[in-house]
């Protein structure tokens, strides 16, 4: 059976609503905090009634953009019949590369910064939204792979989420909280292959399964 760790079962957006998303994008880029309905219609050339009619509310509103931003990382296909050592590890990187590319981008470092303001004020939800939307649901997103690789005998663990949690941590190590406080850490595309690659090493390293005696001894 084919299984994809990619964009999970949502409603599929228009062309058009991705603009509006990227619309509500560039306006946390720019540093609009108070964020409005109308100001997003301004920007978008649509009205507010066809924002309500598509997302809802201002929260629905939210919501989308951040899955929006989110949907960019995956870990790609894999087959649970044919998943093997070199086809998990070029998924895990995948994954790597898509998450470290998306977080140091303007406008995820943008939408998170609102979002940390946002959840120490209690402004807004914005930062559960970006929470359950954004972190919990990319973990869901590759436990699956994981659950499939231990399956196959590839890595030992307990708890998948512990797994994916190490694997987070590896792979992000200091950089998003950098991002966060402003450090203009230098984040080109060789360089994030190479943590990709490394992170994954070291997941490896961590979770890889051991040979057993007899398979040692043979």
């Amino acid at each position: 059976m084919q299984e994809t760790s990619a964009i999970e079962h949502e409603e599929t957006l228009t062309p058009r609503q991705g603009e509006v998303l990227d619309a509500v994008l560039a306006l946390l880029v720019e540093g609009r905090d108070a964020l409005t309905m109308t100001a997003v219609a301004r920007r978008a050339s649509c009205s507010k009634e066809t924002l309500y009619k598509w997302f809802g509310d201002r929260d629905g509103l939210l919501t989308a953009t951040v899955k929006w931003q989110a949907s960019q990382v995956r870990a790609g296909n894999y087959d649970r019949q044919k998943l093997d050592a070199a086809a998990l590890r070029e998924s895990l990187e995948r994954f790597a590369v898509n998450w470290l590319g998306v977080i140091s981008s303007p406008t995820s470092i943008a939408l998170n910064q609102v979002a940390v303001a946002h959840a120490s004020s209690a402004k807004s939800n914005l930062g559960g939204i970006v929470l359950a939307n954004g972190r919990f649901a990319i973990g869901e997103r590759l436990k699956p792979l994981l659950e499939a690789a231990r399956t196959a005998g590839l890595i030992e663990f307990e708890d998948a989420e512990e797994a994916f949690r190490t694997f987070f941590g590896l792979v992000g190590r200091d950089i998003q909280i950098r991002l966060l406080l402003g450090d203009r850490l230098e984040m080109t595309e060789a360089g994030i292959a190479r943590d990709a690659a490394r992170a994954t090493r070291q997941f490896f390293a961590l979770y890889g399964a051991k040979p057993t005696p007899a398979a040692s001894a043979g």
